[in-house]
């Protein structure tokens, strides 16, 4: 088994009410993860609102997880740049702070092809000194991983893993088919939803966004999983499913795609108690009361509150 494995949710990046990033929050939204048993924890990621994040809000934030984390899980870092030698820089000025692995995706606003992407990974891979992984989000890069690039790089050791968000299942299974004799090179599936399915295939794990609001969850369906209790594993992700209607409690005539589901993780938080504000980055709007109102009814059901 790869030392990377589990529940290892991408860490939102919670607002003050006046849209300064919370680092009492963030300290205990890592709290909240740790004590629900996660393996590890990704910041700077989709789910963090990176895009939206400066230079220094991405240090602070990264700096508040680690001092949070204290070293009682890993903490693998999101290097999110458009290019080569721009991932390069990121990645010398955040790695400096710490973390445990890289997370990088393929070449985004440029128009790659799979040569490119391959020379991508390898030159960040020779410049760094921790075990990197590939974020595969077509969503965000407009390029699917290919699927003999990633087991190229995976069985030569440039690749320690990939972080999958495709939303491509059949794709999913045809990597975890591939690379079964790989057990160092770990694949971890980023959908909430069909995560039982990915790990009876022989994921090593999830990445989660709602991980965020019900880490425990999430742990209880992967060690159900792991032990092979698949009415267990199956019942756990059907209460997981339900819960993940948090994420279409924003009207979408109000509020943007992006901030739909990042709001409602925020916002179920809020009513938890773990951060003081669902404040979004700007441009984003936050849940409004009757928004807010759809996702308390949601967790409350699930026994969140």
């Amino acid at each position: 088994m790869s030392e990377f494995h589990g529940i290892i949710p991408p860490l939102q990046t919670p607002r003050t009410a006046d849209g300064q990033v919370d680092c009492a929050g963030i300290s205990a939204l890592v709290d909240h993860l740790v004590d629900g048993g996660v393996h590890g924890i990704f910041a700077l990621g989709s789910s963090g609102e990176v895009p939206y994040l400066t230079d220094d809000e991405r240090d602070l934030v990264l700096r508040t997880a680690l001092e949070a984390a204290g070293g009682r899980v890993p903490v693998l870092v999101g290097i999110s740049e458009q290019s080569t030698n721009r991932v390069l820089a990121e990645a010398d000025r955040l790695l400096s702070i710490g973390g445990d692995a890289a997370v990088v995706t393929t070449p985004f606003y440029a128009l790659s092809d799979a040569a490119e992407v391959e020379r991508h990974l390898r030159t960040i891979a020779g410049g760094i000194d921790l075990p990197l992984f590939a974020y595969d989000i077509p969503v965000r890069t407009h390029m699917k991983m290919p699927l003999e690039l990633t087991v190229r790089l995976a069985q030569e050791g440039v690749l320690a893993g990939v972080k999958d968000s495709s939303a491509d299942d059949v794709a999913f299974r045809r990597l975890l088919l591939e690379i079964r004799d790989l057990p160092e090179f770990a694949v971890f599936t980023g959908h909430e939803v069909v995560a039982d399915g990915a790990l009876l295939g022989g994921a090593d794990g999830i990445v989660p966004g709602l991980g965020n609001v019900d880490p425990a969850g999430y742990v209880r369906l992967y060690e159900a999983a792991k032990s092979g209790d698949w009415t267990a594993a199956r019942a756990e992700q059907d209460r997981l499913a339900r819960l993940f209607q948090i994420t279409g409690a924003a009207d979408p005539q109000r509020v943007s795609a992006g901030a739909t589901g990042l709001g409602g993780f925020k916002t179920a938080l809020q009513l938890m108690g773990v951060i003081g504000s669902n404040r979004m980055a700007e441009p984003m709007l936050a849940l409004d009361a009757a928004e807010t109102s759809r996702v308390r009814k949601t967790i409350s059901a699930e026994g969140l509150l």
